[in-house]
């Protein structure tokens, strides 16, 4: 696999993070139904002020994207992953892997000992990646919301990776 780079992501990003946002496979699981383009830009703009929402390139093209974000006071040493996605023509190829891989250990070197996300309890595959990578189910938000078209609620499942020692 060719090597990747990750930054903050900037209004430049807005298509590709858009078209990546809205594909098929990726809308159910990520925070918002499907939109059009200028209802978007509130959800990029907010993303961007975040100082937490990266871009994941390769071969100079936007393939992904994520945001960590760090915990506060007694919380610093724990961050949280989230809308995070990679291009659907990336399945399969390991940029997924290598992505949060490099994440984890960015936020290892920088004193993080645990690592949160959230998963759907519908999405077995994203339950098995996040599991074949250290993290661990610790409770379910049932409930937690509800896609629209979809007849009743999702339940989402807390996932959590430590790196040191309780």
């Amino acid at each position: 696999m060719s090597p990747v780079s990750h930054r903050l992501a900037t209004l430049a990003d807005f298509e590709v993070v858009y078209s990546i946002y809205m594909a098929d496979e990726v809308i159910p699981y990520l925070g918002f139904d499907p939109m059009p383009r200028p209802s978007f830009l509130g959800v990029m703009q907010g993303l961007i002020a975040s100082r937490s929402f990266y871009v994941v390139e390769r071969e100079g093209r936007v393939r992904g994207f994520y945001r960590a974000s760090r915990g506060d006071g007694r919380a610093c040493h724990v961050a949280r992953l989230g809308t995070l996605a990679i291009a659907p023509e990336e399945q399969g190829s390991g940029l997924a892997r290598s992505m949060i891989e490099t994440v984890i250990a960015g936020l290892q070197a920088d004193g993080v000992t645990r690592i949160e996300l959230t998963v759907e309890a519908d999405n077995p595959r994203a339950r098995r990646f996040y599991g074949k990578l250290g993290f661990e189910i610790e409770g379910t938000m049932r409930c937690a919301y509800k896609r629209s078209g979809d007849s009743g609620y999702v339940d989402q499942l807390l996932m959590a990776r430590l790196s040191s020692p309780r």
